[in-house]
């Protein structure tokens, strides 16, 4: 498995390599986040000198993905591996799951923290979610909040890695993730401060990091990517294929890939693997404690038994049998037992088919046969058990199943890659096209007073798979206010926990008001109203405007024209249309003084030399749009919450981001004090050296000085604050600097004084250099530096007898930065005599008519060179011209 890793990043990075990138001061780095259900990893794309392009940041046990874990415990806030290390002690204090809680119902997040045994103690607010409380029972944080917190971590390991500041990410989604969903996790990087690019499905991003360095222009293929991770599965339909595109005049092939189709189960993963195992373990354990105890009603037993069994199943997807022991389970009591791979499959028995159905949808209504498709991907921790993969084999009809992605990181990595072409400070020379699709069909319903018959009050917006991202807009005969709901297609297919379709209402006002200022005009056609909407690249929908929409015709007072200039002229057709309920381009439109916009054609265009005849009334059609008011009314989990909460949400976390500073600088002072202390003491009392330059007495001060620091900080400093360990060190090193200065000038001062007569000894070779090689050097420069060579030496012959004298416990006669200094000044005044130029030679004056023709040829060499220069300039413009005719050239492609 490393040895795969290695070469998927060594081939990733020597791809990246030979890309042109271009570098913008601002923005020199991007992440991505491939935040999962257990784990969240990140990557970063950084040009940095020195660095891979892009890189998995590691965290601080020097890991390559971090758990998804928030604790609160003793007033601390701790995040991803802090935390885990609490779980088996303080399960209600360890908050996971927050990525599948995130725009859910409080119903069913109650439910699913409660079949995983998570005891966590959680209330519904206001907008029908779950909110936890932490262990002081008196603050509460939101799902977005704790998701927050996370993804802040996340970012936190970018920038360690990177050394500069990352703000800009692109954030990996399951597919079956709703509008709720993604809406919230945008709300949660932006209390994070984090900027979102887009989110990205993680299939795409699979896809990405698999075509990144492939030719597919010899042959397309469809890939299938299998997922299964730790709470759900999913399996993506891949088509990749190339395409010719025109660049600087030649024609190249640029590879392109399109999701056809992504089928899921949001509720099977490797959790319902390893709580098969819990349940069969919690059995065995209560049979041999009897006396009808329930070793599932004990939170902290419950988390150890889950933790144990993780390392189990894992041990069992390379061995047939493998052994489970926890210490004191439950009671104090311990629990020790072995199981085969066979009983663990056997535990599983239905969960094998299941896991196969999102397979076998996506081949189904592909209508593909299995020998088309070119490969079956496998990404997802949960892949590598082998009954998994055995069902896979027999399925497909396969012996060899594809597994040339890292199963952990092929989502991260082509989520940054994703990044880094959005960014505005990386570009990636090489295109890559990329065609996603909404995973969920949308469609759009009407409700308001006098609606037409002919209308439909609901109509399908968005088709499942429609490509992200895209506009579309609807028009229908309305002149009242109305209300508009946006719903998923299907409501057999909703996403996990939601229990009604619609997930979006809005109140559409100012019509009614609009309609009868203008009902006593002369209306060519009844009013209208236009609604306008967008499917973001991160598979969001919104309604972006409204807009009443008025056509009057009206009598109008023109010039009149000569008839046979106005006869020979081209009349342009007076004609303004508005495009029923299919998808349409905006209209141009010009501002009037009505408030709105009018679309107005010209019946004549005027010609030269025209004779004004005199006035004349025409009937003229204008068309105008007039914005109207929109008032989001969403309730439930997919409602955004007030201006206010969010703020209140982001200065809560500020002042934990400034807790946890806090917290980390004063365990950093602590330790660099008990660094010192432990460091010193054993110096003073090992090694000799230090009685050359202290004596008795002042050693047995400091050491005494430090023993009594080291009980404070085991007493009375367990709770000091990072001033005070700053304090007590500075006041160690006060009595310490001088001790560990002399010592240090032990060696250093004969070493300074060594290169300070080395270099007196050259000097002498240097100057009688000069007398043989430049004998244009001034003779006084020369012996400017040889007495003040000779002033060095003799300061160096005085300040060596005093240190004689000195006894090595008192102040040096002299320091080895003196002596360094002064041969380094020496230094620079040789140096800056060596650089004294050769005289030049001296040249005679030309004569009169020597100097006249110089001159002429002079004029004729400027003549020649601005005719040169003009043409030059001719040829530079032709080029640029030409060049613009081929960047002009529309793309037909979507191009990542």
């Amino acid at each position: 498995m490393q040895s795969r890793m290695a070469s998927i990043l060594f081939k990733l990075g020597l791809f990246l390599s030979v890309l042109c990138l271009v570098f913008s001061p601002s923005q020199s780095a991007v992440m991505s986040i491939d935040l999962g259900s257990e784990w969240v990893k990140v990557a970063v794309v950084n040009l940095k000198r020195g660095q891979s392009p892009i890189t998995v940041a590691i965290n601080e046990m020097s890991k390559r993905k971090s758990p998804n874990l928030v604790a609160f415990h003793s007033g601390d806030r701790l995040l991803g591996e802090e935390a885990a290390g609490l779980v088996a002690r303080y399960p209600e204090k360890v908050y996971s799951q927050t990525r599948d809680l995130i725009g859910k119902p409080f119903n069913y997040s109650n439910s699913l923290l409660d079949s995983l045994y998570l005891p966590f103690d959680i209330t519904e607010d206001s907008r029908g979610t779950a909110t936890f409380k932490i262990d002081d029972r008196v603050s509460t944080y939101s799902v977005e909040e704790l998701v927050a917190m996370i993804l802040g971590y996340a970012a936190n390991l970018a920038e360690f890695h990177s050394k500069v500041p990352v703000k800009d990410a692109v954030i990996s989604v399951p597919p079956y993730f709703g509008q709720a969903e993604r809406k919230g996790l945008f709300r949660a990087a932006q209390l994070a401060g984090i900027n979102v690019l887009s989110l990205i499905n993680e299939h795409s991003g699979a896809a990405l990091q698999y075509g990144i360095d492939k030719d597919f222009s010899n042959e397309s293929r469809h890939v299938v990517f299998y997922d299964m991770g730790t709470s759900s599965t999913y399996a993506a339909l891949v088509y990749f294929s190339a395409y010719n595109a025109k660049e600087f005049g030649k024609t190249v092939s640029v590879n392109q890939f399109q999701v056809k189709d992504v089928r899921w189960n949001p509720e099977l993963g490797g959790q319902n693997l390893e709580l098969r195992l819990v349940e069969y373990f919690a059995d065995e354990f209560n049979k041999q404690l009897g006396n009808g105890v329930d070793v599932r009603k004990s939170p902290k037993a419950m988390a150890k038994l889950k933790k144990q069994v993780k390392r189990t199943k894992e041990i069992l997807s390379a061995n047939t049998m493998a052994p489970i022991s926890v210490e004191s389970l439950y009671d104090d009591r311990d629990f020790r037992s072995t199981i085969t791979r066979e009983k663990f499959e056997e535990l599983c028995e239905d969960l094998w088919e299941k896991s196969l159905l999102p397979l076998k949808e996506v081949l189904n209504h592909s209508g593909l046969k299995l020998d088309e498709i070119y490969a079956v991907e496998l990404i997802g921790g949960a892949t590598r058990v082998p009954k998994l993969q055995a069902k896979l084999q027999e399925y497909l009809g396969r012996k060899e199943l594809d597994r040339h992605l890292d199963a952990d990181e092929a989502i991260v990595l082509g989520a940054a890659l994703h990044a880094a072409n959005l960014s505005d400070g990386i570009k990636l020379n090489r295109k890559l096209g990329m065609i996603d699709g909404s995973s969920y069909g949308f469609v759009l319903e009407v409700d308001g007073p006098d609606l037409m018959k002919e209308d439909s009050t609901r109509q399908l917006l968005v088709q499942r798979m429609k490509k992200l991202p895209s506009k579309m807009f609807r028009s229908f005969t309305q002149s009242k206010d109305f209300e508009v709901s946006l719903a998923y297609e299907s409501e057999d297919t909703l996403p996990p926990g939601v229990t009604s379709p619609i997930f979006a209402q809005y109140s559409v006002s100012s019509l009614t008001d609009t309609s009868e200022k203008y009902a006593s005009r002369n209306l060519s056609s009844p009013i209208k109203a236009s609604l306008h909407f967008s499917l973001s690249r991160s598979g969001v929908l919104s309604l972006d405007r409204a807009d009443a929409v008025i056509e009057l015709t009206e009598w109008v007072e023109v010039p009149k024209k000569n008839l046979t200039v106005e006869n020979s002229t081209n009349v342009a057709p007076n004609v303004s249309t508005e495009t029923g309920a299919k998808n349409s381009s905006e209209e141009s439109n010009d501002n009037t003084e009505d408030g709105g916009n009018s679309n107005t054609n010209n019946s004549t265009i005027e010609g030269q030399g025209t004779t004004d005849l005199g006035i004349e009334r025409k009937l003229k059609k204008r068309t105008f749009r007039i914005p109207l008011k929109i008032v989001e009314k969403t309730v439930g989990p997919a409602m955004s919450p007030s201006k206010e909460s969010l703020a209140e949400a982001k200065r809560k976390l500020e002042e934990l981001d400034k807790k946890d500073t806090e917290r980390r600088r004063t365990a950093e002072l602590k330790n660099n004090l008990e660094g010192y202390i432990y460091a010193t003491k054993e110096k003073l009392e090992t090694s000799e050296e230090f009685e050359k330059i202290s004596t008795s007495e002042e050693r047995q001060s400091f050491i005494g000085k430090l023993d009594e620091v080291q009980e404070w900080l085991y007493t009375d400093g367990e709770d000091a604050t990072a001033t005070e360990f700053q304090e007590r060190l500075d006041l160690l090193k006060t009595t310490g600097d001088p001790i560990f200065f002399r010592f240090k000038e032990l060696t250093a001062q004969p070493e300074a004084v060594e290169y300070a007569r080395k270099y007196l000894v050259e000097l002498q070779q240097i100057v009688r250099g000069w007398e043989l090689n430049k004998p244009w050097i001034p003779k006084d420069r020369i012996n400017e530096v040889l007495s003040d060579a000779d002033k060095l030496k003799t300061w160096l012959d005085e300040k060596e007898a005093e240190q004689k004298k000195t006894p090595g416990y008192s102040k040096p006669a002299f320091t080895s930065s003196e002596v360094y200094q002064k041969a380094f000044d020496l230094e620079d005044e040789v140096a800056n005599i060596n650089r004294i130029p050769k005289p030049k030679p001296k040249i005679e004056k030309p004569t009169s008519n020597e100097t006249d023709s110089s001159r002429e040829k002079a004029q004729d060499s400027s003549t020649s060179s601005d005719n040169s220069s003009q043409d030059d300039k001719k040829a530079r413009d032709s080029d640029d011209s030409a060049k613009e005719k081929v960047d002009s050239e529309p793309e037909g492609h979507d191009e990542l």
